[in-house]
C-alpha cells in the first residue's frame, strides 16, 4: 500500500421499519454523492464512541448502535478508507437534524439504487445490505 494515508472512519446504517436513512454531503470533493452519516474516529475514541458522537454533530440525534455490520476497506486516489458501518436505531424520541448535509431520505430496500452513491458506501449497500435482504 506504501506511503498511503489510512482514513479510518465509521458510518451508521439508522434502520426504522424497512427503511434506512441516508444523508446527501453538503461540502467538500464528494459534495452531492450520497452517504451513510458518521465521520472520523478520534485517537482517543472507540468506533462506537465516534458514531454516537458524529451523529449527535451532524444530525443531532441519539442512537444506540445495535451490531457491526461490516467493515469496508476502501482505495480513494489520494487515500485509503477503512470504514466500520455498524447498524443503529434512532433512540426514543430523537429527531434527525441536517446540521452538515444538504438532503437526506429515509429509503426502502429497493429505492437504494436510485442515488448517487460515494464509492465506499455503494460497497456497503452491493456487499452487505443486498445480500441481507434488508
Amino acid at each position: 500500500m506504501g506511503s498511503r494515508k489510512t482514513i479510518k472512519v465509521v458510518a451508521a446504517i439508522i434502520r426504522k421499519d424497512d427503511k434506512i436513512f441516508a444523508t446527501q454531503r453538503g461540502y467538500g470533493d464528494f459534495k452531492d454523492k450520497w452517504e451513510f452519516p458518521g465521520g472520523k474516529v478520534e485517537n482517543n475514541e472507540t468506533p462506537e464512541d465516534a458514531l454516537v458522537r458524529e451523529i449527535k454533530e451532524e444530525l443531532a440525534a441519539d442512537i444506540k448502535i445495535t451490531r457491526l455490520l461490516t467493515t469496508v476497506e476502501y482505495d480513494y486516489p489520494e487515500f485509503h478508507l477503512s470504514m466500520d458501518c455498524f447498524e443503529a436505531e434512532l433512540e426514543e424520541g430523537s429527531q434527525l437534524i441536517l446540521n452538515e448535509h444538504e438532503s437526506a431520505r429515509w429509503l426502502k430496500r429497493n429505492e437504494l439504487d436510485q442515488l448517487d452513491w460515494l464509492p465506499a458506501d455503494r460497497v456497503v449497500i452491493d456487499s452487505w445490505i443486498l445480500m441481507n435482504q434488508y
